[in-house]
């Protein structure tokens, strides 16, 4: 039950490559399917933690190589959280930039294809904002977090009496 099979410090080497090539994975494919997890996509990370178990653990089962796994994952991840606070760079790299998919009234259709978002998506994003057409949105943008927050239009009569724009947000 606490014999390890492999050194500690490989475990501690596998997890840091796995946890780093899935960051990457994960990165790449966008921010949409971190924003909100389709059932074909909960069914893809479930596999993908499946597949990558014995690259981590390298057919170790013991409990202390599951808790030194697990500790480097936790420990991984508080430190990317905190370097990615700390510098800017790092958080664009790690987490991308905000996009505007919207600017009054008018859809950006290269950002939507750049971030992989249907015209159907958005438009039930709009419609979970709150928004019944893009003409009624003065902008729209994909947040890092994979949400699309919503700034609507006013009309040019209530900006002159000195109106205030809402913010609505809604996940793709």
């Amino acid at each position: 039950m606490w014999d390890l099979s492999v050194p500690w410090w490989e475990l501690v080497l596998r997890a840091t490559a796995v946890f780093a090539f899935l960051i990457l994975l994960l990165r790449v494919t966008g921010k949409r399917q971190i924003g909100q997890l389709s059932p074909m996509d909960l069914v893809l990370l479930l596999v993908l933690s499946n597949a990558v178990q014995n690259a981590m653990n390298a057919g170790d089962n013991s409990l202390t190589g599951g808790l030194i796994s697990a500790t480097v994952l936790v420990t991984l991840n508080w430190l990317l959280n905190f370097v990615t606070f700390r510098s800017k760079k790092l958080a664009d790299l790690v987490e991308g930039r905000a996009q505007l998919l919207i600017h009054n009234g008018v859809v950006y259709e290269d950002v939507l294809v750049a971030a992989k978002i249907t015209r159907h998506e958005l438009n039930a994003a709009l419609r979970g904002g709150g928004y019944l057409s893009v003409e009624d949105v003065h902008t729209a943008v994909l947040e890092t977090n994979g949400s699309i927050s919503f700034t609507p239009r006013i009309a040019k009569k209530q900006e002159a009496e000195g109106g205030t724009s809402a913010s609505t947000s809604s996940p793709v």
